[in-house]
């Protein structure tokens, strides 16, 4: 492999602090892990399509909450969570559930109600090991382990926050191969549609 690009790199000169981070472009692919910048890959076609998907399920059961009374809820996908300010420390999960806020204040880890990090195989250690601790560390009540396979969504593993230990327990894991359409009561009710999940999804009826 040629080694220009090895060559090409430089060191960041000093932890990058809140201010110079809101000076960035906001297109960059980069998170930030105590103060030094961490470039990532774009997500392929496939990742992108199925966290759209699993973005707009959370987003329907969202809304069924907001009917029910649970407050103002919205999701988006590879949006900032600011978990510290020093060292800065900013991670964009794939899918976010977070309450709604005004203005455009930071989204920290309080207003989190669930963060999905969909793997693949540049992103395993990352996911569920790194981000894993950082997440329930910051406090984030609901954490989302989300495996693909050559269709779409395969697995999905849930973990809740021990405010004891600040550390995430393992609550449940939801396999698609297992047929049915799961019902999970945490962080708020709402029904797994596998097919929903998919790459490609049904069709609509007509």
């Amino acid at each position: 492999m040629p080694d220009a690009w090895f060559h090409a790199l430089s060191s960041q000169p000093h932890p990058l602090t809140v201010e110079e981070y809101a000076l960035l472009p906001e297109d960059l692919r980069i998170e930030v892990v105590d103060g030094y910048v961490v470039h990532r890959p774009g997500p392929d076609r496939r990742h992108q399509i199925v966290g759209r998907h699993l973005a707009d399920l959370l987003e329907k059961h969202a809304r069924e909450a907001m009917n029910r009374g649970y407050g103002c809820l919205t999701v988006a996908n590879s949006l900032d969570v600011r978990l510290r300010d020093v060292p800065l420390h900013v991670r964009r999960p794939d899918v976010v559930l977070f309450r709604c806020l005004d203005g455009e204040e930071p989204l920290r880890p309080v207003d989190v109600v669930l963060v999905a990090e969909i793997v693949e195989a540049g992103s395993e250690t990352t996911d569920t090991v790194g981000k894993h601790a950082e997440y329930a560390r910051a406090g984030i009540l609901h954490h989302w382990i989300v495996r693909l396979d050559s269709g779409g969504i395969a697995l999905v593993e849930r973990y809740r926050l021990d405010p004891a230990t600040m550390t995430y327990r393992h609550i449940g894991t939801l396999m698609r191969d297992e047929g049915g359409a799961p019902e999970v009561s945490t962080p708020i009710a709402m029904v797994i549609d596998w097919p929903e999940l998919q790459e490609s999804p049904p069709a609509g009826p007509g």
